[in-house]
């Protein structure tokens, strides 16, 4: 009887020490979670795979909902996350549409290339804020809602890819959208004053990827700028 009683306790202690760890490695995955989310400060836009070196995607999950419901922060979408960022009169600031293509790009492992109106816009070439934005990517074609703005990922050509992520592709795309018949000295004076010096010195390297009356436009502002 003794040895059975003792075999018990043996089995009991060793049923509470695993739990007990669980619990402390339950604490620490949420613990560092928000560690990294304090760090990297207000308006970064996550997604799990942020995290995955600190715990199991389960882990993760429970941990970032956890935060969602103590409003450290904010889901946007299904799997994508924000750090809410507010200014102090005009309260919540939404999240940058470049922080959501970053955190898009991240997550899926892809390449991404700001085309059409927002292309446009980023380069001064036009006012006009669309509600629809689109990226250019070398990854499958997704759709993202975020309360009113849509975020679209459209696969394309190796060659539209082959200047992601640099000015030339940015300026192409934005082009692009303008139309040839719509590119005026107007538009050409608002990319020589907007572009770096370097910028327009690069252009020329990435022209042969233009189309011809793109190019020439290329060519025509690294002469202007030297």
């Amino acid at each position: 009887m003794p040895a059975k009683g003792l075999l018990f306790l043996k089995q009991k202690h060793a049923i509470f020490c695993f739990e007990n760890t669980m619990g402390k490695h339950k604490q620490s995955v949420d613990s560092q979670i928000a560690t990294r989310i304090l760090a990297k400060g207000k308006g970064w836009v996550f997604t799990p795979a942020e995290f995955l070196d600190l715990g199991s995607r389960t882990a993760v999950g429970l941990a970032l909902m956890r935060q969602a419901r103590a409003r450290a922060i904010r889901q946007l979408a299904r799997g994508l996350y924000e750090v809410p960022k507010s200014h102090p009169r005009l309260g919540p600031v939404p999240a940058s549409t470049e922080a959501i293509a970053q955190a898009l790009a991240g997550r899926y492992a892809i390449r991404l290339q700001p085309a059409g109106a927002y292309a446009a816009n980023m380069l001064g070439l036009s006012g006009q804020v669309p509600v629809r934005v689109v990226f250019l990517t070398d990854g499958p074609s997704r759709r993202v809602k975020i309360g009113k703005r849509e975020i679209v990922l459209k696969r394309t050509t190796p060659r539209n890819m082959a200047t992601a992520g640099r000015t030339s592709g940015l300026v192409i795309q934005a082009l692009r959208w303008l139309g040839q018949r719509h590119v005026d000295e107007k538009v050409i004076a608002k990319l020589r004053r907007n572009l770096k010096l370097e910028d327009k010195a690069a252009l020329v390297k990435d022209a042969h990827l233009a189309p011809a009356w793109i190019g020439a436009i290329f060519h025509r502002l690294a002469a202007e700028g030297k």
